[in-house]
């Protein structure tokens, strides 16, 4: 079998699943729905239904950084695209990275429509905590104790409007570079870096820090699958099982050490993550 760097995506097609679901895909921070391209191709091939918006201010989105001022417009899309599911339909809500905080109000806001919210290497809010405090201070303290030059060439962004709270960043060449797509084909790396777009992390936006958001009875009745990516260096495998320890009852998932799949596995392995969501969802409908 041929492949490029990251074994990434000269497998054939999957066969069609006797099982049809709908995958909703989020993505994380600066990227955009252009991000699943590859995984979103398997599962369509597969007989499945995939829906990737692109949140408020990214990716092909028409709204500039500057007017979107929380981060509930910044994840209106997805609600949106949630919302206008069909009575009775519940879809497969798939976060990555800084996706996993919207999927987390998504499924608080339509439990009934959530068959599973499933977490690649992605933020991971606890019931009862604030998505900020459980999430990003956590990280960010961690990555200050473990890799203080961690950030590398990302860069602050200017806020135009200063009524809207966070300061936006764009991700740099070589923080992509090592610590996002490593072992991602060189030609997505590319392909990212003329297509990022600064994004702001809401850090001091009121939802962000509401400690009574996330309740027991709204997202954590929805099955929460967390995939632990072993070789990711944009969130490390130690963090991530970190964010799982915090949340009891969520099942975990693994892309193996060694495997090629680093932080983008959307990316670098993206018939292994389709194969896995297709397990994770039929596991839902059994």
């Amino acid at each position: 079998m041929e492949t490029t760097k990251g074994g990434s995506d000269r497998k054939p097609p999957q066969a069609p699943s006797p099982r049809h679901h709908h995958f909703v895909f989020v993505h994380g921070l600066c990227h955009g729905a252009w991000c699943w391209y590859r995984v979103a191709t398997a599962l369509r091939c597969a007989g499945h239904s995939v829906t990737a918006p692109d949140m408020a201010g990214c990716g092909a989105h028409p709204a500039r950084l500057h007017e979107v001022r929380t981060f509930e417009e910044y994840s209106q899309p997805l609600l949106d695209a949630v919302a206008a599911l069909p009575p009775g339909d519940r879809a497969v809500l798939v976060g990555h990275s800084h996706g996993g905080l919207s999927v987390a109000l998504a499924a608080e806001r339509f439990p009934e429509k959530v068959a599973a919210a499933v977490f690649v290497t992605a933020a991971l809010p606890a019931v009862g905590g604030s998505m900020f405090a459980t999430t990003t201070e956590e990280f960010l303290r961690f990555v200050e104790q473990e890799q203080p030059d961690y950030f590398l060439d990302t860069k602050q962004v200017a806020q135009e409007n200063p009524e809207i709270p966070g300061t936006p960043i764009i991700f740099g060449p070589n923080f992509m570079a090592q610590r996002l797509y490593q072992l991602s084909p060189p030609e997505d790396l590319t392909l990212a870096l003329s297509l990022l777009r600064p994004a702001n992390q809401f850090t001091d936006d009121a939802l962000m820090r509401d400690e009574q958001l996330l309740t027991e009875d709204g997202y954590g009745s929805a099955r929460r699958v967390f995939v632990v990516v072993e070789d990711d260096q944009g969130i490390p495998a130690e963090f991530q099982r970190r964010m799982v320890a915090q949340s009891p009852g969520v099942e975990v998932e693994k892309m193996a050490a060694g495997g090629g799949a680093d932080h983008m596995a959307m990316l670098s392995r993206p018939e292994e993550l389709a194969e896995l969501l297709v397990r994770i969802a039929d596991k839902r409908s059994e």
